[in-house]
């Protein structure tokens, strides 16, 4: 006979979904099915047109490291403020950023160089708006814009199930679930496979030029291979995509990369942490 003291009927769905309590382990708290402000505050605003409202995810990262590589190039007008917006806490759902970005995520953009203030939201089109406003790392034959642009939103489209499907599953819900894990495991596979035959035959993503693709996918699926997400380096055999490893690492030598992986960053070691940044110098 059977041992029916541990038995738990499947899952069957509402005909209408309700939430009955907040759901998401350890980022339950900035999960909700609504969208709009929970409380009035107004944005800073320092001394640079660009302000940045951020932290440091691989999608805030993308902003900054493309402010830094600007600046880099000598872009002196990319000089920018950084904020921090910390999601834990509930930043941003006040006013002032749901002002900027309707969607609630980091990272958000304003531009005040403009005749009235430009928002930004979407990591990808801030990538796109800095790239064309200041002619760089986006080519301009067409045929070589348009890889940029396949793999810039390859990247949008793709992160998603690495980050909200296997993260999450992998490691922060509250429960570990064999199908999901499973089922974005092979999936975030895939995609690393993806990258690692496209790297196999040229230096960058998109070819032989340093570009916003690689700025857009690093954080995520560099920082993976490098060991900065999850911890999950030995589940997913990374050391596997041997030309995903090998960009990854250039890349993360980079000296803008280096400085904007620090900007918005409140965890790991005091070096590598800067809340707040306001000038080059903060960063020196």
């Amino acid at each position: 006979m059977s041992d029916s003291s541990n038995y738990t009927p499947p899952y069957v769905p509402p005909k209408v979904w309700t939430m009955e309590a907040p759901s998401g382990g350890e980022f339950a708290n900035i999960n909700r099915p609504v969208a709009g402000a929970t409380h009035t505050k107004e944005l800073p605003v320092g001394k640079h047109p660009l302000q940045l409202y951020s932290l440091a995810t691989p999608n805030g990262m993308k902003a900054t490291i493309m402010l830094e590589e600007l600046l880099a190039l000598g872009y002196s007008d990319a000089e920018y403020d950084a904020w921090l917006i910390r999601i834990t806490e509930g930043d941003q759902f006040s006013s002032g950023f749901v002002e900027v970005n309707p969607n609630s995520k980091i990272p958000a953009l304003v531009d005040n160089s403009t005749e009235k203030a430009t928002y930004v939201f979407e990591s990808g089109s801030i990538l796109f708006y800095l790239a064309e406003k200041f002619d760089a790392m986006l080519p301009k034959a067409v045929a070589d814009r348009t890889e940029v642009m396949n793999w810039l939103f390859w990247q949008m489209g793709s992160a998603p199930y690495l980050g909200g499907g296997f993260g999450h599953f992998y490691a922060y819900a509250p429960e570990k679930f064999e199908y999901p894990i499973d089922r974005f495991t092979m999936e975030t596979k895939r995609q690393l496979d993806v990258l690692d035959r496209a790297l196999a035959e040229r230096p960058y993503i998109a070819g032989n030029e340093y570009s916003i693709a690689d700025i857009a996918i690093w954080p995520w699926y560099g920082g993976l291979v490098l060991g900065h997400l999850y911890d999950a380096g030995e589940f997913l055999s990374v050391h596997e995509y041997t030309h995903v490893q090998r960009w990854a690492n250039e890349i993360a030598k980079r000296p803008a990369v280096i400085r904007g992986r620090k900007v918005n960053r409140t965890w790991g070691e005091d070096d590598d942490q800067l809340p707040e940044r306001h000038a080059s110098a903060d960063l020196d």
